[in-house]
């Protein structure tokens, strides 16, 4: 805190008229002394902070209840109290994107390609390899991989679509699609 010789006369004079009357009401507004009393060090702490340019307020006080006001919306951001949920509330669960459902049918999918494709897209896109690291396993340039795992996503972006049956928005997003299990639970339902 400054010391007293450097706080404006015109901040002192606006907060020993304005003092009691702004007390008064955080205490109403708050129910709470101490909080109140916290609250008015707060403003008067802001009001110090403008040095001499508190000088040039037209009104101080209105600018005090303002910078007051101000300061109890933003305690009540932080201390919003938050009401527990029963526990009988039932919540649904979120349903996935059509997108997201479409990893049912890649491994269907996926058996459909070659095994050079399969590889690619199960190292680098399904098991988080890294191209790089994907390049040194197979002997093969950066480039190489890159261009490699472009023209499989191409051909696994086909495949999704013919075998099933993607169908895409206005926008070009996946909209629907049909679903088809993998050929040995095919087998099983047979």
């Amino acid at each position: 805190m400054a010391p007293p010789a450097a706080i404006p006369a015109c901040l002192l004079r606006a907060w020993q008229e304005h003092e009691g009357e702004l007390r008064g009401w955080l205490i109403r507004q708050l129910r709470d002394t101490d909080r109140a009393q916290d609250a008015l060090q707060e403003v008067f702490l802001k009001a110090m902070m403008q040095g001499s340019r508190f000088c040039a307020i037209a009104q101080p006080r209105a600018w005090l209840f303002e910078v007051a006001r101000h300061h109890l919306i933003d305690l009540s951001r932080k201390h919003r109290d938050l009401l527990p949920l029963p526990d009988s509330l039932s919540q649904a669960e979120p349903e996935l994107a059509v997108v997201d459902q479409l990893t049912n049918c890649l491994p269907r999918v996926l058996t459909e390609l070659s095994a050079e494709d399969r590889l690619i897209l199960t190292c680098c896109d399904i098991d988080g390899m890294t191209q790089l690291e994907f390049a040194r396993c197979q002997g093969l340039s950066l480039p190489a991989v890159k261009s490699r795992l472009k023209r499989a996503r191409l051909r696994l972006k086909e495949q999704l679509t013919r075998s099933c049956a993607v169908k895409l928005d206005s926008q070009g997003q996946v909209c629907c699609y049909t679903p088809r299990v993998p050929p040995a639970q095919q087998d099983e339902t047979v």
